[in-house]
């Protein structure tokens, strides 16, 4: 269960100073390597009776400074501080990256920590902070010692499956579909939310009626295809058959997200569901005609009923 926390969108919105441990960084995804580091320092702060915060900026700051795909998000903004006050942070700031930003130096950034939080430790792994990344490691260090605060990291890298853990892996993984290995790194199954619109309703005239999701379009979806998913709505969990992408095979132009639930029949406009991605069944592919399309939906809704029954 989550704790209770304070949310803050700029260091400035802190409204008092008291001894303070934070970790720095994007915390995309909240991978399994965030948790560690995330859970070492609150339980370090609960055992020296300071504040746990954690300062993540939005937007991403890779979006800022490079050209990046328009869908990049693992998480939207709500759903990470979410993520966040799980691993028990008491205090969350969702600072903006911006050009201004951007051009601070390291040690003004740090001066800006310590006048807002009252920093006594900054936690993170192999970071960097300020103008250029300048802040490296030992520039931190050598700051700290000048001006009263530690810098600790964790420099051992989380593994799954033999390979390190990065919100990049988690994406690579993601656009590929491999749901096993985006849930192995996340340590949590995958999942998004948004309420129900309609679409064309096409799926209720060949039998298959599904719920179509709102999504934030900056948010990274999983590849192309036909996934066994669990749709979350009104307190009930059900078994769903979901199609993320463009529909080939009625000549479908734009991406959406699409879900059948098994043994459901309700309205649900406007509610929001959330799914989790359990694993793909097959690619998205452009059938002979609607006749072809309806047979391969039976078989895809058997595939997910198999899959709820174990």
């Amino acid at each position: 269960m989550t704790q209770s926390f304070v949310r803050v969108t700029h260091l400035s919105e802190v409204d008092h100073k008291r001894p303070t441990y934070v970790a720095v960084g994007s915390f995309d995804g909240v991978h399994l390597g965030h948790q560690l580091l995330l859970r070492a320092m609150v339980a370090q702060a609960r055992q020296d009776g300071v504040r746990a915060a954690a300062l993540t900026f939005f937007p991403h700051p890779r979006r800022v400074l490079q050209t990046l795909p328009p869908r990049f998000y693992l998480t939207t903004l709500d759903d990470r501080v979410h993520l966040l006050a799980e691993q028990g942070i008491d205090l969350i700031i969702t600072h903006p990256f911006d050009d201004e930003v951007r051009q601070i130096r390291a040690a003004a950034f740090v001066d800006q920590l310590l006048a807002a939080l009252d920093m006594s430790q900054l936690w993170g792994g192999n970071f960097a902070l300020g103008y250029k990344r300048e802040g490296d490691v030992p520039f931190l260090r050598q700051q700290g010692e000048a001006k009263g605060f530690r810098v600790v990291t964790l420099d051992t890298l989380v593994d799954w499956d033999g390979a390190p853990v990065s919100s990049r892996r988690v994406r690579a993984a993601l656009e590929a579909g491999d749901m096993a290995e985006v849930n192995g790194c996340l340590g949590r199954t995958y999942s998004v939310r948004g309420p129900v619109v309609k679409g064309d309703q096409r799926g209720r005239t060949i039998g298959f009626p599904t719920a179509n999701l709102a999504l934030w379009d900056e948010l990274l979806l999983p590849g192309n295809g036909v996934y066994a998913t669990y749709a979350h709505v009104h307190g009930r969990r059900y078994a769903a058959a979901t199609n993320v992408g463009v529909r080939p095979t009625v000549n479908g132009a734009s991406l959406t997200v699409e879900a059948h639930l098994l043994d459901f029949d309700g309205d649900i406009y406007g509610e929001e569901v959330r799914l989790e991605f359990v694993r793909r069944i097959r690619p998205e592919t452009k059938f002979a005609g609607l006749e072809a399309l309806k047979g391969q939906i039976a078989a895809d809704v058997e595939e997910v009923r198999r899959m709820a029954r174990r």
